[in-house]
């Protein structure tokens, strides 16, 4: 199975499917490379589809006393190094997120375009601050990741994908309960990535489930909407996991957002 040796004696976990531009897809806490095989096969078609074990997920269980979340985004640079990837589009699900804006701060020239699903990536203001607030307080965010993570009637459709869906989060090593708490010293911190994200000019597509239970539709329109020119989907009857509930509709969405972007990359270079 493919590694890429770290320091310290950590192996982080890849896979690369297909030829062209690379598509690099960073999962979600629920998951972990695998999460992906609904998105691989129809990716592979045309792109460079890469996937991998965040550090301490899957396949990639962390060091003793390693660096943990805080590693994504130098990991995944590293991975992107190993395999000489110069220019990519960047896939992010839920904490993928971190590592997407992480990965920006590092190597922004290497970016294609980024696509936020069921995240954020920190692009947010005080009207979405307070419309969180107003969510949690009426208990639409509340309750178990694992309960949220999937439309409410998703397990009673699909039972064998909710099955597996579980199955693949079990691969999941153990953490500390608060492995992707905020850092204590910047619980007060008010900023956003907004400004990062459109300074970079890169083209952007927001796209969350319906019945998205952790980060709810409207708060990822407020993203949409603090970056001009970026691009916002709503997959129909998804919820948090929308990749993998309704990976049809989700599929068509991204890899039309990206086809869209090489040819007008292709576009460009002709004239």
């Amino acid at each position: 199975m493919p590694h890429l040796e770290r320091e310290g004696g950590f192996r982080l976990y890849y896979e690369a499917h297909g030829a062209g531009t690379a598509v690099l897809f960073a999962h979600g806490a629920g998951g972990n490379g695998l999460s992906w095989w609904q998105q691989v096969p129809a990716f592979g078609e045309r792109y460079r589809a890469i996937t991998f074990d965040h550090r301490a997920f899957g396949r990639s269980p962390d060091i003793e006393g390693g660096p943990g979340r805080r590693a994504f985004a130098e990991d995944a640079r590293a991975l992107l190094d190993h395999l000489g990837v110069e220019r990519m589009h960047v896939v992010a699900q839920s904490m993928g997120g971190r590592t997407a804006i992480g990965l920006l701060r590092l190597i922004p020239d290497r970016f294609a375009s980024i696509v936020f699903s069921g995240t954020s990536g920190g692009c947010v203001d005080d009207r979405y601050r307070a419309l969180k607030a107003e969510l949690e307080a009426a208990g639409v965010l509340r309750g178990p990741l694992l309960h949220r993570a999937l439309a409410e009637d998703f397990a009673e459709r699909e039972p064998h994908h909710a099955f597996l869906y579980r199955q693949l989060r079990a691969l999941n090593p153990p953490r500390p309960r608060d492995f992707l708490a905020p850092d204590p010293r910047l619980r007060a911190y008010r900023g956003s990535t907004a400004a990062r994200l459109i300074e970079s000019g890169l083209p952007l597509l927001w796209i969350v489930g319906e019945h998205d239970r952790v980060v709810a539709p409207e708060l990822i329109r407020i993203s949409h909407e603090l970056t001009p020119g970026s691009r916002f989907r709503e997959v129909t009857g998804a919820g948090h996991s929308a990749y993998f509930e309704r990976p049809d509709e989700w599929n068509r969405a991204v890899l039309g957002f990206i086809d869209a972007v090489e040819h007008a990359r292709a576009a460009g270079a002709r004239r």
